[in-house]
């Protein structure tokens, strides 16, 4: 039981360091940013099933788990700014093995009194060219600004 806590407490404290260090907000393309966005999105990549048994975890604790295929992808958001972070899929297995990233498109209108955020599973880490997975949702996501 105490190893079991100890695994979680330390995959949260990687998340959480994971996204507490990133840079400040990204206002043009500078290869160093992106860098070290796709560092993030490596780390996504190489530490998302502990990432997903985490929250897997803390939705069955609050007894809002889902029954379908779950897995932890990077979530890149496109809009005011570049963001990067993690995103929770859910679905069909095998629609759920085809997505790549979750894509984050935000649009404001009114003088910025409304703003939407569409999130858009994808079966491609570029977003300049992705498509959407359908029959696939967002369960849950972790996002950082850069």
């Amino acid at each position: 039981m105490r190893k079991f806590i100890f695994q979680r407490v330390t995959i949260a404290a990687l998340i959480c360091s994971l996204f507490l260090l990133s840079p400040a907000k990204l206002y043009a393309f500078n290869l160093g940013s992106i860098l070290e966005g796709g560092g993030i999105a490596i780390a996504v990549k190489i530490f998302g099933r502990q990432i997903n048994d985490f929250i897997n975890t803390v939705l069955m604790n609050r007894n809002i788990s889902t029954q379908e295929m779950t897995k932890v992808v990077p979530i890149i958001s496109i809009g005011n700014g570049t963001y990067v972070g993690a995103a929770q899929v859910s679905g069909p297995a095998e629609r759920v093995q085809t997505v790549q990233a979750v894509m984050q498109l935000e649009f404001n209108f009114s003088n910025d009194k409304f703003r939407i955020k569409a999130l858009i599973p994808s079966d491609s880490l570029n977003p300049l060219q992705f498509h959407r997975v359908l029959g696939v949702g967002v369960s849950a996501m972790i996002d950082v600004k850069l």
